[in-house]
């Protein structure tokens, strides 16, 4: 396999995302290479340059895919309340690695602990009490 050759490349990423993390470092920085490799691995992100990692297209392909590459976005897209929506939507433990600003919106931890309760954990305390948010997590 030549890592180099950004089309083998985009065949090797477009079957099995994982692939990503052995191509050189010019194509972990190519937003095509990288939306390929996410879109059928969201943890492929881990490998993408970190200009990618805050492309708002590229982290919503990752955790679309995969809610818990959310840990892999930039902190600006940690904070970003679509991004986070997406990630939660199908794993609610990405509320993990919200800003707390998001673990602290009502809609946000509800669909995280609608997905799964324990996610409650990693709400803000406020949340954590509300009797709503609690009952939704532990029905």
């Amino acid at each position: 396999m030549d890592w180099n050759n950004k089309q083998a490349v985009l065949t090797a990423v477009s079957n099995n995302g994982a692939a990503l993390k052995y191509t050189v470092l010019e194509l972990q920085a190519d937003r095509e290479v990288v939306l390929a490799a996410v879109s059928n691995y969201g943890y492929a992100l881990e490998y993408a340059s970190s200009e990618l990692r805050a492309d708002r297209v590229v982290v919503l392909a990752a955790v679309s895919n995969m809610g818990e590459a959310l840990k892999y976005a930039s902190p600006e897209l940690q904070a970003d309340r679509e991004v986070v929506l997406a990630a939660v939507s199908n794993y609610g433990y990405a509320l993990r690695d919200a800003s707390p600003e998001l673990k602290a919106d009502r809609e946000v931890v509800l669909i995280a602990v609608n997905n799964v309760g324990w996610a409650l954990t990693y709400a803000s305390e406020e949340l954590q009490a509300d009797r709503v948010v609690v009952l939704d997590a532990v029905s």
